[in-house]
């Protein structure tokens, strides 16, 4: 699914028109980013917690030359399930038999 296919979802199941879900996804997404980036994690009670990961500088190499190459820190966005998402996606799916 993209973001054209789930603005279509969220049009067809809340009643809104395509320029609303758009509206409101964005306003989501927007609202999660500037949250992470703020440092707040974003808790979705039954969904997951979008939060704030730091990774620590280290040394890497370049694999053509083998050369130590300094990777600098950085913050990354990280997102953990929560236990009614992990229980639907780990739900076993009804397969039709072949006959």
């Amino acid at each position: 699914m993209n973001k054209a296919d789930l603005i279509s979802h969220v049009a067809e199941e809340a009643g809104l028109t395509k320029v609303q879900a758009e509206k409101a996804i964005n306003s989501f997404t927007g609202a999660v980013s500037n949250s992470l980036a703020s440092g707040e994690p974003v808790t979705l009670v039954g969904f997951g917690t979008f939060s704030v990961s730091e990774r620590s500088a280290r040394t890497g190499r370049n694999p053509q030359t083998g050369a130590a190459l300094k990777i600098a820190a950085r913050k990354l966005p990280k997102f953990s399930a929560g236990k009614a998402l992990k229980e639907t996606v780990d739900k076993p799916q009804t397969k039709a038999k072949k006959k």
